[in-house]
């Protein structure tokens, strides 16, 4: 009997990740947290001008190392070009503030195999993690903004039960749009290319930045295999 345990073990472990996912296959919670822009009124500082952010998390757990995450986040960016330590034609000044909704779907890798169980794996009830995908930016306003965008990130998350995980990320936007700070309809100067260059996918592209603390909740027990 012992003998016969021992090699169910091993077999367990030699197909490890694929077999034993994840106890349960998804999980949803809240974030909170801050937003912040960066562009042409502010090239460099990280959080500056910052403005409350939140939203929701959903995960669908492939398995212990790699998840698929959805996003629905809102916040807040602002932006002076007199803190932007850029001259501009003319001496130009511009300033913004906008809400913008954001929704994206980004794939997560796991440095650790994350759980609470399966020791035998090598599993941890914490892990740091990567992540990247694709989004949409919504702003509204006298002269609204839609656009693409790509998240790029990283986050640390722990288990504080079985079900239950709290986590923190930070994660850069980047736009292929250069008007995310220009909130009105006008024909004279903005921030829309401001020096008069036309915006290219390395160039004059305006990024704006989540950071945020969350709470998970785990549902949806995953079957094990009968032995």
């Amino acid at each position: 009997m012992r003998i016969r345990y021992i090699v169910i073990v091993l077999m367990y472990a030699s197909i490890g990740v694929e077999l034993f996912s994840q106890e349960f296959k998804h999980e949803t919670g809240s974030a909170v947290g801050t937003s912040f822009y960066l562009g042409d009124a502010n090239r460099t500082k990280l959080f500056f001008h910052s403005g409350a952010a939140g939203g929701g998390i959903y995960r669908y757990n492939f398995n212990l190392q790699w998840t698929l995450k959805a996003t629905f986040l809102g916040g807040v960016i602002s932006g002076d070009t007199k803190d932007s330590g850029n001259r501009f034609p003319g001496y130009q000044q511009e300033s913004f503030k906008r809400s913008l909704a954001d929704v994206g779907i980004q794939a997560e890798f796991h440095f650790f195999r994350y759980s609470d169980g399966y020791e035998y794996l090598d599993t941890k009830p914490y892990t740091p993690y990567l992540f990247a995908g694709a989004g949409a930016t919504f702003a509204g306003g006298e002269k609204p903004f839609v656009g693409l965008n790509v998240p790029l990130g990283v986050g640390f998350k722990y288990k504080l039960n079985n079900r239950m995980n709290v986590g923190a990320e930070f994660s850069m936007r980047k736009l292929f749009r250069d008007d995310l700070d220009v909130t009105e309809h006008t024909s004279e100067w903005s921030l829309n290319a401001p020096f008069g260059i036309e915006s290219s996918f390395l160039k004059n592209q305006d990024w704006y930045s989540f950071a945020l603390i969350y709470l998970t909740w785990n549902f949806g027990l995953r079957e094990t295999p009968c032995h």
